[in-house]
């Protein structure tokens, strides 16, 4: 703009100048004299002069500045620099790089000025799916150092030509790998975090180097031994990719990665799939058939779930019928036990008071023992004492009654006094008779 400003100023200056010596009684040239077209001339080549010595740097932008006389520099900060008439290759810190699937209407919708948008290809996968693969792949570049980055502006040129002719090519590169390495309905079951993370990886350490290898598919039975359902298919061998490895790493294409321009993969993930239209199709009856493999599941398990209910409330009327039985038998157990404990008590009480019995009977017959030995004692040795009383009592008595009855003579001879073993005569009469009439009277 102050180029272009000056070089106005310049040919106003020279207009004016031209325009005096021919109308020269004209008011316009009284004004412009030949002072003032100087003025106007000097200023327009100071201001073409300053545009071409310096330059203002945006924020965001990195600047390869290339000398007339075959110098250059870098200029990663923002401001005023000099360029001394030197050429500028200005690139953006941050290269967005999409690629869009249109609308209906073929838009492509609202897109930053600033990023690199192209209309999404069609790739196929390994089972010759084939689909537009919209991406979205941020690429930064070296600023740190400014050997790199000169250099790779010195072999780009523009920062469009270093998109179109480096950074694009191992895009669609690493998405045509990728797409080789699995089939679209892998894709769909849960692989895509394995799609954006080879996409990546190639793009950050190179494409990876693909073989080749057959893959058998043998005849399939499905079911166990309860299923008669069998699928029955015809062996077959597919040409499927895989990565080629070497100690554990893959191997990758030489001289064909971002790393080697000092560029790094900031992002690089897939947004966006648009299928065919067969795939579609595909995917709608595979959606119907999964919908309905989900409803019979669900009925499976709800039958499932409410056997286990019976099968639970069983098992509670069980416990409960279990437990009612443990209770009778515990109760009969503890009346068992409680009876036989009882028994047990009256056993012990018997046989004590058997004991007692056998004790006493024990002691009686001690005591019958010894009074019969007492007894035999004194029948050894004579009438026993209470026999002796009672006879004595017994001829007592008699001895008086026949006293009574006893008419003795009036006068009777008694002996000498004398000791002898014969006594008395008429103690000894009278003695011998009223024991006669004893022993008499016993026998009536």
């Amino acid at each position: 703009m102050i180029t272009f400003l000056g070089i106005l100023l310049v040919i106003i200056g020279v207009l004016t100048l031209v325009f005096k010596s021919v109308f020269k009684n004209s008011k316009i040239s009284a004004w412009f004299t030949s002072g003032r077209s100087l003025q106007f001339i000097i200023a327009g080549l100071i201001l073409s002069v300053i545009s071409s010595m310096f330059f203002y740097a945006e924020p965001g932008t990195a600047y390869a500045v290339q000398y007339p006389w075959g110098g250059q520099k870098a200029v990663f900060r923002q401001g005023i620099h000099t360029k001394m008439w030197g050429r500028l290759i200005p690139i953006q810190f941050e290269l967005p790089i999409k690629y869009v699937i249109p609308n209906s209407e073929g838009e492509l919708g609202e897109q930053s000025q600033y990023a690199n948008v192209d209309i999404a290809k069609y790739w196929a996968f390994s089972d010759a799916v084939k689909a537009r693969i919209a991406t979205s792949v941020v690429i930064s570049i070296n600023t740190v150092d400014p050997a790199q980055f000169l250099s790779v502006a010195d072999r780009n040129k523009t920062e469009q030509n270093l998109i179109r002719s480096r950074i694009i090519p191992n895009i669609d590169q690493a998405i045509k790998n990728t797409c080789k390495l699995m089939d679209a309905q892998d894709y769909i079951s849960g692989q895509a975090s394995d799609f954006d993370r080879f996409f990546k990886d190639q793009l950050e350490n190179g494409m990876y180097v693909l073989e080749e290898y057959n893959d058998e598919e043998n005849p399939e039975v499905i079911g166990d031994s309860t299923t008669i359902r069998t699928i029955v298919n015809k062996e077959t061998k597919q040409k499927r990719f895989r990565v080629k490895m070497k100690k554990g790493e893959p191997v990758r294409e030489k001289n064909n990665s971002l790393k080697a321009y000092g560029l790094t993969v900031v992002q690089a993930i897939v947004t966006e799939i648009d299928w065919e239209s067969t795939f579609d199709k595909r995917l709608q009856l595979q959606k119907e058939e999964v919908a309905q493999t989900q409803l019979e599941k669900q009925q499976a398990e709800r039958e499932f779930y409410r056997a286990q209910k019976e099968k639970a409330r069983g098992e509670a009327e069980k416990a409960a019928e279990r437990a009612r039985l443990e209770k009778e038998q515990i109760q009969k157990t503890i009346a068992a036990e409680t009876e036989a404990k009882v028994a047990e008590f009256n056993l012990i009480k018997e046989k004590k008071q058997f004991e007692v019995e056998q004790f006493k009977a024990k002691s009686k017959k001690i005591a019958a023992d010894a009074e019969s030995y007492q007894n035999a004692k004194l029948v050894s040795a004579g009438l026993t004492p209470q026999e002796r009383a009672e006879w004595e009592y017994k001829t007592a008595i008699h001895v008086a009654r026949e006293l009574k009855d006893l008419r003795l003579p009036e006068i009777y001879i008694q002996g000498q006094d004398g000791k002898s073993s014969n006594g008395n005569l008429l103690q000894s009469l009278i003695g011998a008779e009223l024991a006669k009439k004893m022993m008499n009277d016993q026998n009536r």
